[in-house]
């Protein structure tokens, strides 16, 4: 597929390449040049859209878990008390 650059330097992304992006009109895309000279093009997204992709491989932990995990770090972090 291709695409021409107006004088004003805008294009058009091909249609298969918006869908398969998921791209809508008023959406962002990001640019990333890589040091072999090949160009990456990414729908920029909003860190709300990466909800829920990554599931996690433990069940979650509670706050009363982190307490009580806090808790017995500093026992065990604590000086011995003999300061000078």
């Amino acid at each position: 597929m291709d695409s021409a650059i107006t004088i004003k330097g805008q294009m058009t992304i091909p249609k298969p390449i918006r869908q398969h992006l998921g791209l809508k009109p008023g959406d962002r895309v990001k640019f990333f040049l890589h040091d072999d000279g090949t160009v990456v093009l990414l729908p920029k997204r909003p860190a709300e859209a990466l909800r829920g992709i990554v599931k996690p491989h433990q069940p979650p932990v509670t706050i009363e878990d982190m307490t009580e995990a806090a808790a017995s770090c500093a026992v065990t972090a604590a000086p011995s008390g003999d300061h000078q």
